[in-house]
């Protein structure tokens, strides 16, 4: 049972090391908000071979919705947080149907586009957005039901916890949907879209219910992070905003979910550490890129991965290898 689910007990394991590695309650909080939203990425990029610079779209747009919802309907926030999934789902839908027209370069340069066009659109629409200034004071009212409290959600650290279970749920969900037919067909189109598309499958219905689940989760990372920070900022649609959740991707690594969770708490952790050390420290953030660019193509599971191998005495498996305990099995066997 332990390895069926072990990338889950993996990510659930961080969830119970961040409140003792660190002492603040909103960074440990935002570590798991980012990893959301890199393994809706992660499912374009690493299980579809989709290079989306429009993930920023969905992320500030879970955090317009929720933060409008809040503060001009006066909605309850489960159906807030539920509305900006929703949301994030169709306008992820409605990109991709454009985007998955075009392959490679082009692709990229439609999501880029859209991207664009939805922050100007943010930075127009002041009445909605707030334009420049975002939009302000964001409630966090704890869940209640009669006037009992259910749920405290005033601290930190009791935000976290809300966080943390959302997040666990929505990794389960995900590794049941990259372990399914779904995600493995997934997988063909990423290697050999032309072969997946002669046997039948049809390859744009695919792409399109991937970028669905992408943006939903993404759309939900920030309407939490619009929680947290109680202001739905113009920054966090920005393409910048894209650019970080890729560039945390690939310095987790493509293809593995819990590696998504890597990427996002070593972006997070190192961004905060480095920035008291140095003001431009995006400097030393894009040396670590080039580095892993040049060294860690697997990003740092991939590191972690064959540091493991080399350990217990396996060839690493990633490849189609199988592992050296298994081959040795096989020797001198016809079969």
């Amino acid at each position: 049972m332990f390895v069926r689910y072990r990338f889950w007990w993996l990510a659930a394991a961080v969830t119970l090391i961040l409140p003792v590695a660190l002492s603040s309650g909103t960074l440990a909080t935002e570590v798991l908000i980012y990893a959301l939203a890199v393994l809706g990425c992660n499912l374009l990029l690493g299980y579809t071979g989709l290079l989306s610079f429009g993930q920023g779209i969905f992320f500030g747009m879970g955090s317009y919705t929720l933060g409008i919802m809040l503060t001009r309907w006066s909605l309850p926030m489960p159906v807030a947080i539920v509305a900006s999934i929703v949301l994030g789902a169709a306008i992820a839908a409605l990109v991709g149907s454009f985007a998955i027209r075009q392959k490679g370069t082009y692709f990229v340069m439609l999501t880029l586009a859209c991207a664009q066009m939805f922050y100007f659109f943010a930075y127009t629409a002041t009445d909605w957005t707030g334009g420049d200034n975002g939009l302000l004071d964001i409630p966090r009212k704890s869940l209640a039901i009669g006037g009992k409290t259910l749920i405290p959600l005033e601290t930190p650290w009791q935000y976290y916890t809300f966080v943390a279970v959302i997040f666990l749920i929505v990794f389960a969900w995900l590794l049941r949907v990259a372990d399914s037919v779904f995600g493995r067909t997934l997988l063909a189109i990423r290697d050999n879209e032309t072969r997946a598309a002669a046997i039948g499958y049809h390859v744009k219905t695919f792409k399109l219910v991937a970028f669905a689940i992408s943006g939903a989760v993404t759309a939900l990372a920030g309407a939490l992070h619009a929680l947290m920070t109680g202001i739905a900022p113009l920054s966090n649609i920005e393409y910048h905003t894209s650019e970080m959740i890729l560039v945390m991707t690939v310095i987790g690594g493509t293809g593995n979910l819990f590696a998504s969770v890597l990427g996002a708490a070593f972006y997070v952790l190192a961004a905060d550490w480095l920035s008291t050390l140095w003001p431009r420290w995006l400097l030393l953030l894009g040396l670590l890129l080039i580095a892993v660019s040049l060294f860690m193509h697997r990003g740092l599971w991939g590191v972690g991965e064959s540091l493991w191998y080399r350990i217990t005495g396996r060839r690493n498996t990633s490849n189609g290898k199988l592992d050296t305990q298994s081959t040795q099995s096989t020797q001198g066997d016809p079969t």
